[in-house]
């Protein structure tokens, strides 16, 4: 994987596209230390697919889907009825 520093990024564009299209990720740089990653877009859409569950498969996956605590019913205070 190439690195490229913004400048060179930036005033070489195309050829970063290129590269990118040709060779694979490229790494941007700004003032050393690693900041971007730019990847082609059928690589970009593969990665996207596989780290996000659809929609059914959440609705169908028996674990929670929040981690939250709620009180036990009953326990809540009510207010009251009489006009102040």
């Amino acid at each position: 994987m190439k690195s490229w520093k913004v400048q060179e990024a930036k005033a070489r564009f195309s050829e970063l596209l290129d590269a990118c299209v040709s060779e694979g990720p490229q790494v941007v740089t700004r003032r050393g230390l690693e900041t971007a990653v730019m990847v082609p877009f059928l690589e970009w859409e593969r990665l996207n697919k596989a780290t996000r569950p659809s929609l059914k498969s959440l609705l169908l996956s028996g674990g929670a889907r929040a981690d939250l605590t709620l009180p036990k019913r009953g326990s809540a205070r009510h207010r009251s009825t009489t006009p102040l």
